[in-house]
């Protein structure tokens, strides 16, 4: 296998996740090839040959070609036949999937504001109106969260599954932006079921050789 992707991608770092978390390592069971940023290679024709929307990650497996981060993910998780990440039950498997999707769709879309307002938009030309509402926002979804962890270990039960990896990658970004940034966003409500999530997830031996490493 091959995942076209920089390591530091909020969307890289689920399929690599994901990947430790089966076993996988790079070098021995898939490369990986630097690529967006500061890489470049996302906009070479052979590139957008495989993705034509020119981002990352994308997944080269045999004759299958995939792009779409979550898509990526649900495929490793159901071609190497871990239940675990990915229920074979219709319907614990729309559980994780909903939880996915929630990442994907609510809450990564209004986060990515003040993410990338304060980690690749220079100073001068920052909306702080706007960075301010979107890290606000994304603690009033966050607090969803928070509800669902205070009555289960995890976001789709008892078990750690690939809408953990999703949301946790999430919402690392956020509490990073909480702690760096703590003068201009002000006090962030406390969300200790949440917390002790992220710890637990961050703790994964499968997390640290994916995104710390």
């Amino acid at each position: 296998m091959q995942i076209y992707g920089r390591r530091s991608s909020i969307n890289v770092q689920k399929v690599l996740w994901c990947l430790a978390e089966l076993g996988f390592d790079e070098g021995r069971d898939f490369e990986r090839i630097e690529a967006g940023l500061q890489y470049g290679v996302v906009d070479t024709p052979e590139f957008l040959a495989l993705n034509p929307n020119g981002q990352v990650p994308t997944l080269v497996d045999g004759e299958l070609v995939l792009w779409e981060s979550n898509t990526i993910v649900r495929y490793l998780a159901a071609s190497r036949g871990n239940d675990a990440l990915l229920p074979p039950a219709p319907a614990a498997r729309a559980d994780v999937e909903r939880w996915m999707d929630w990442q994907l769709g609510t809450l990564w879309p209004i986060l990515r504001v003040a993410f990338l307002g304060l980690t690749r938009t220079p100073e001068a030309e920052r909306n702080y109106a706007a960075i301010k509402t979107s890290h606000r926002e994304g603690a009033r979804l966050l607090r969803i969260a928070d509800g669902v962890l205070g009555k289960q270990p995890y976001l789709a039960g008892a078990g750690f599954t690939a809408a953990d990896i999703c949301v946790a990658l999430a919402a690392t970004r956020w509490f990073d932006l909480a702690g760096t940034f703590s003068d201009l966003l002000g006090a962030y409500p406390e969300m200790p079921a949440l917390s002790a999530w992220l710890t637990r997830a961050m703790d994964r031996a499968a997390y640290r050789k994916a995104v710390t490493a």
